[in-house]
């Protein structure tokens, strides 16, 4: 559906830290990283950038990523929390979704919803 997403962040240790533990259930890795910003995706494919800003606060988005099972959807939720995101919905099915919707969500550290589903 879509080839990249990229994020503000305020700040980058602290997102690298979060999406690095958050994303690894799913089989995402840390692909690229510098002063400036961070990159996220499968191995040499990052899809996710994270961009440090200095400004005032942005609108948060909304970022979903797809996962290979219920397991490591409730991996990527505990390991978000462990490495400082707050919780925005803990592992579970979403019937008001669909039937076979089953998600987590997390809070980043810049506001963020990031979500971890499979259906």
């Amino acid at each position: 559906m879509y080839d990249h997403i990229g994020l503000r962040v305020g700040n980058l240790d602290a997102s690298v830290r979060f999406y690095t533990a958050a994303l690894a259930p799913l089989g995402f890795v840390l692909c690229s990283r510098d002063d400036s910003g961070a990159g996220f995706g499968p191995k040499g494919e990052p899809a996710l950038w994270l961009h440090l800003h200095k400004g005032s606060a942005g609108s948060a988005a909304h970022v979903a990523f797809r996962a290979k099972d219920h397991a490591a959807i409730k991996q990527f939720h505990a390991e978000g929390l462990k490495a400082g995101g707050r919780d925005n919905g803990g592992a579970g099915p979403r019937a008001d979704y669909s039937p076979t919707y089953f998600a987590a969500f997390l809070i980043d550290p810049d506001g963020n919803n990031v979500e971890a589903v499979c259906t």
